[in-house]
Parts: C-alpha cells; sequence; structure tokens
C-alpha cells in the first residue's frame, strides 16, 4: 500500500536549509499496521504529512527519495492528483481535534465537506449519521448539528475519524490520535481504529511517542530518532527485546504495572535541534553504550535478523 524509499526532506534552501528527515524508508502492506514511535521533533509528524504532500512548499522540499502510494508517485503527483489522493487514497486524524475542526461550521457540514468532494452521491444527512453511527456517538441525528466546542474531547476525536473515513481511504495516518484524552477515552480510541481498520480492510500508519500503545494495535513499529528510523521490527520483538540502545531507553521509561514503585529511567538530554544535529551517530550524545567511533561514523540501517533492522553496529554488546 505504502513504500517511503530514502526520502529526505529539507526546509529552506541552499546553505540555510536544514534537513527534517534522512534517509527514511519503510513499507505498509494492505491491511498492515505501522507504528512510528519516537520522541516530540524526532521527525515523525512530517514524514506522515510528505506521504500526502501536505507540508507547504516552499520551505519544505524533496531533494532525494520516493513514496509510492498504492503504486502512485507522490513526489511526482500533480495538483490534480494530489487531490484526489488526499482523502481517497490516504486520510488523516490530526493530533487535538479541537484546533483540528472548525469552531463555526457544525459537525454534520464538516463531514459532509469530505463527502462532496470524494463521494458526492452519498453527502446525505443519512449517510453522516451512519458515520457517526459507525464511531460509537450517541444519537448522532442530533449530534450533526452541534458544533465542536458543544462536545467534548472524545466525541470530537471521533468526529475527526468519522470525517476521515467518510472518503473510505485505502490509508489512514492517525497522528497521535489520543493526545489530551484521559487513559478511559484513549482506550476507547484505540480500540475504535482497531475495529474500524479490520472492518474496512485498510492499511494504518499510527504516529505515537508513548510505546505502552503499540503492543494493543501494532503488526510493525519503527522507531524514529533525529529524522533517521533506528530500528524496525516486529511489534512483539522490539517490545520483547529491544536492540537499538535508544529502543531500550524508551521502553524503559514507560511505567509498568504490577511493580513496586520505582523511579522511572528518564533518558539523558534532549533531541538535537534540526540545525545543529551531532557528527557520526545522531543519538551518541545521550547514548550509555556509545564508543569513540560513534561520535565520527554515522552508522547505516542494517537487517541484523531476518526482518529486523537496526542502527547501531554495537547493538549486542554486553555495555
Amino acid at each position: 500500500m505504502l513504500e517511503i524509499k530514502n526520502l529526505r526532506l529539507e526546509f529552506g534552501s541552499g546553505e540555510d536549509a536544514v534537513c527534517a528527515v534522512e534517509g527514511v524508508s519503510f513499507s505498509i502492506g494492505d491491511g498492515e499496521t505501522l507504528c512510528l514511535v519516537g520522541e516530540s521533533g524526532s521527525g515523525k509528524s512530517v514524514t506522515a504529512l510528505s506521504i500526502a504532500r501536505l507540508l507547504p512548499s516552499p520551505p519544505a522540499h524533496y531533494p532525494e527519495g520516493e513514496i509510492l502510494l498504492d503504486g502512485q508517485d507522490v513526489l511526482r503527483a500533480s495538483p490534480r492528483q494530489l487531490r484526489q489522493l488526499r482523502g481517497r487514497g490516504v486520510s488523516y486524524i490530526f493530533q487535538e481535534p479541537g484546533a483540528s475542526l472548525n469552531p463555526v461550521f457544525r459537525i454534520g457540514r464538516q463531514i459532509k465537506e469530505s463527502l462532496k468532494l470524494h463521494r458526492p452521491a452519498a453527502a446525505t444527512d443519512a449517510e453522516v449519521v451512519r458515520l457517526l453511527k459507525w464511531v460509537g456517538i450517541p444519537a448522532p441525528e442530533s449530534r450533526l448539528k452541534n458544533y465542536p466546542h458543544e462536545m467534548s474531547g472524545g466525541m470530537q476525536q471521533r468526529v475527526m475519524i468519522a470525517m476521515a473515513l467518510a472518503a473510505e481511504p485505502k490509508l489512514l495516518v492517525a497522528d497521535e490520535p489520543t493526545t489530551a484524552l484521559d487513559v478511559t477515552i484513549q482506550a476507547q480510541i484505540l480500540d475504535l481504529l482497531k475495529e474500524l481498520k479490520e472492518r474496512l480492510g485498510m492499511s494504518m500508519l499510527l504516529i505515537t511517542h508513548n510505546l505502552g500503545i503499540v503492543g494493543q494495535i501494532a503488526d510493525r513499529v519503527a522507531v524514529m530518532y533525529a529524522g533517521q528510523i533506528v530500528e524496525m521490527a516486529s511489534a512483539r520483538e522490539l517490545l520483547e527485546r529491544p536492540l537499538h540502545p535508544y529502543t531500550q531507553a524508551l521502553i524503559n521509561s514507560v511505567p509498568k504495572l504490577g511493580r513496586a514503585a520505582e523511579r522511572l529511567r528518564a533518558i539523558a538530554g534532549h533531541v538535537p535541534n534540526l540545525g545543529s544535529m551531532p557528527t557520526g551517530c545522531r543519538f551518541h550524545p545521550r547514548c550509555p553504550k556509545a564508543r569513540p567511533d560513534c561520535s565520527t561514523n554515522m552508522p547505516p540501517l542494517l537487517e541484523v535478523e531476518p526482518h529486523r533492522w537496526v542502527r547501531c553496529p554495537y547493538w549486542n554488546a554486553a555495555n
């Protein structure tokens, strides 16, 4: 369904250009869910927005790489082709639904907008009600007349999901869909996404910084740091036996139920600024396994086991 090959994304041009994504490659099969995981600032969202070329250009441009969505080359698509692709080929659930929904239009009208573009024959109140029922909104006949501020955060997120599904996309991109929601609502939203994906046969890219939710929904996981993929594996393998020091640090920072209270192990330092990336391995200033050559040599992403990739030459070192 989706194949990204050696993608490089830059903002600006010439000497002032900064690289936000470098050498990123991954694929998503039909009906598969891939989780893209990493701290804020790792490049997850800009990678996802690149799939439908939603970043304004300029300043964004792609000097290298390919994005193939269901066989179509997105980076070489015309504006007309992109309008057809957005919504129908790939649809998005953005962070913070309260900021994404238009506050001056009723939700029924906002859902109909997507229907008019991609399924004009279905742009009816009955179809809007059906979509709202799908996503678990009670009394949908009256809710379609609500403004966004008249709904809770969880309900707003369900409206965003209904809007994303209105065009019946082949690929759904969910960019941290549980941000700012309480734990109970988070679980409901994740269960809903999983159920709808299986019902509609969609592929899904889920972006999150929370490894705690990955095991509930993902088939495979790609861990991203400072604009690069540093580890990629099946969800079960990665959670049970993380190989890259960054992945290990992320998992160790997640609180675990059933254990005695203990201080969480935070990752020292912070994600580097786009304009001042460290030389060599980008994680080496924060890495407990760093060697002297890590500061000078950029490690490649290598398949160290079948269907398992790691960007670290010392991934199997004892310490």
